[in-house]
């Protein structure tokens, strides 16, 4: 006869259990429908939302206004912390609010995306963002990001430059893995 330990018994009111809902799919339609209520603010709303993001998420918010940013010019980082409102405003709108996310959440992230960046032997930019696709839950929003970053990659008038694309692009996924981190497949 085989005797098994007794384990605790941990139910979905005890402090020990954890459970993570999945994440609701973030559609392109949801993500435009952001972006289109945001173009129609006034600046003083505008700020309002930023200030609410700000607030919901103190320590992701902070870190698109840090030194890891300092190779952008002040168009691309205003143009990354504008992006950001809009995916964290689209995750919020279908996923409702969301846990404050951790330094070193975003750090682990942000690692693990370079990682795959650097890992990607593809000439081209956005070859080189293929491997970010696969297996991702949340594809509309990395369209996205990629979208965003490579809207007028030929245009030399175009608001992100080539040295810009990567880090933003990063940023971007970045915020989608943290603020989505109980969507793993």
């Amino acid at each position: 006869m085989k005797i098994s330990p007794t384990l605790p018994a941990i139910s979905a009111q005890s402090p020990d259990f954890q459970f993570f809902e999945p994440m609701i799919f973030v559609s392109e339609e949801v993500i435009d429908a952001v972006i289109d209520t945001l173009e129609a603010y006034s600046d003083e709303q505008y700020e309002t939302q930023m200030e609410t993001f700000s607030e919901a998420q103190p320590v992701l918010f902070a870190w698109l206004f840090s030194e890891e940013f300092e190779l952008l010019n002040e168009d691309e980082k205003g143009y990354l912390q504008y992006l950001a409102l809009i995916a964290w405003k689209s995750v919020v709108e279908v996923n409702g609010p969301l846990e404050a996310v951790s330094e070193q959440e975003i750090g682990e992230a942000e690692e693990n995306n370079y990682e795959v960046l650097e890992a990607s032997t593809a000439k081209k930019f956005r070859d080189r963002l293929d491997p970010f696709f696969e297996g991702s839950s949340q594809e509309d929003l990395l369209a996205f990001a990629e979208e965003a970053v490579l809207e007028s990659e030929d245009d030399p008038d175009s608001l992100v430059s080539k040295e810009g694309r990567e880090p933003i692009f990063i940023a971007l996924k970045t915020i989608v893995d943290v603020l989505t981190k109980g969507d793993e497949e």
